[in-house]
């Protein structure tokens, strides 16, 4: 136990902000957490607490202790989203009888699954089967349809999949880290065309028209 919150006491100096007589550039000092990611971690510590009681007393025995490991969490998990943390840090008690470690939760931030959207591999399948019109097709997440379209419909139709696959991952995995971070990704729905409306001519307008064709025989 002593060595555990030895390793954090070192762990929370590496978090003290620099100070005014640091050599440590202003560009390079570590972003700080938003108060929904905060928010996150906290009721991540409260899940775990009631769900791993004696783990969670063991690992953190007092409050100095879970202080300076909020404050590790908070940093290691900065660059997701509070919604992703919670997601992430859920799927993990459900899978787990052991306290998860902040490790595992990153790992788990880094999963489509956590988003609620396919794998890569899903989602290249999905993207390559899909019918045109793309844009109409009903895709399980708008971000499997931002990778085709960003990947090239044609491309993806056309190219063996060991060629097309990487190509289509790349574009996915960027799209997930933008929703990792909590950007919205909507489908664009297509204004769709007003339908032509036929106004019927007037009965003297048409008796006239009629008239006309008759006298043209």
């Amino acid at each position: 136990m002593d060595n555990s919150k030895q390793l954090l006491n070192r762990i929370t100096q590496q978090l003290k902000p620099a100070s005014n007589d640091s050599k440590t550039p202003a560009g390079d000092a570590p972003t700080p957490p938003s108060v929904e990611q905060k928010e996150a971690i906290n009721q991540i510590f409260e899940l775990f607490r009631f769900n791993y009681h004696n783990q969670f007393l063991k690992a953190f025995p007092d409050y100095d202790t879970l202080i300076m490991a909020k404050r590790l969490w908070a940093r290691l998990l900065v660059e997701y989203s509070g919604d992703v943390i919670m997601r992430a840090a859920e799927k993990a008690v459900k899978d787990s009888t052991y306290l998860p470690t902040v490790h595992e939760v990153v790992r788990r931030c880094d999963r489509a699954d956590v988003l609620g959207l396919p794998d890569a591999h899903a989602a290249y399948i999905e993207a390559c089967r899909a019918p045109s019109p793309k844009q109409s097709f009903n895709w399980s997440h708008a971000a499997v349809y931002y990778a085709g379209r960003a990947s090239d419909w044609y491309f993806l139709a056309n190219t063996p999949e060991h060629k097309a696959f990487p190509v289509f991952q790349r574009n996915y995995e960027l799209l997930l880290k933008r929703l990792e971070q909590g950007e919205d990704l909507e489908l664009e729905i297509p204004t769709a065309l007003p339908q032509e409306s036929v106004v019927p001519l007037p009965p003297e307008e048409q008796q006239r028209r009629l008239q006309a064709l008759k006298d043209a025989l």
